[in-house]
């Protein structure tokens, strides 16, 4: 019996340690990065489009290559898109977000800005991560337009048959 408990004894001061040193870790990467200017900066993707994101506190401006956010992406969808980081954070109005995107069309580019808000947002509130991450603002879509073969007329459509 004493060796059981002396074994209990050391799994559970090892337990302790490492409850301890996951703590400090967290601890340490629970820390904001801001710059001189008080933003955060992130880089967000989705299919050909890449947004370079820049998040500070204020009153919820977003730009999008200079112009606002509403006459950038017009349609509705596309700004919901974008406010979606906002909402499932509470943070509706907090932020003024300001970004240059290239590549892709709308719909992508409104996609790579909503990810690159919601890293530029766990970056300054590392705390909103695990909200983010269960929305999926988090993860990159990996989904991209198949490239087109040769002998086809797009990737998979082939040419019309004709027997005769």
């Amino acid at each position: 019996m004493s060796m059981e408990t002396e074994t209990t004894s050391t799994e559970a001061q090892g337990l302790d340690k490492l409850a301890e040193l996951q703590a400090e870790t967290e601890t340490a990467t629970a820390e904001p990065k801001v710059d001189k200017f008080g933003r955060s900066y992130a880089t967000g993707r989705r299919k050909n489009a890449i947004a370079r994101v820049w998040v500070k506190r204020g009153q919820g401006i977003i730009t999008v290559n200079g112009k606002p956010s509403n006459e950038y992406f017009a349609r509705p969808v596309l700004q919901m898109i974008i406010d979606q980081p906002f909402e499932v954070a509470e943070r509706t109005g907090q932020f003024d977000v300001y970004c240059t995107v290239t590549g892709g069309g709308l719909s992508g580019q409104a996609g790579a800005v909503r990810h690159g808000i919601s890293q530029a947002l766990t970056l300054f509130e590392p705390g909103l991560r695990p909200t983010l991450k269960k929305g999926g603002f988090l993860t990159r879509d990996p989904r991209m337009v198949e490239r087109k073969k040769y002998g086809k007329a797009k990737a998979r459509r082939s040419f019309q048959f004709s027997k005769r």
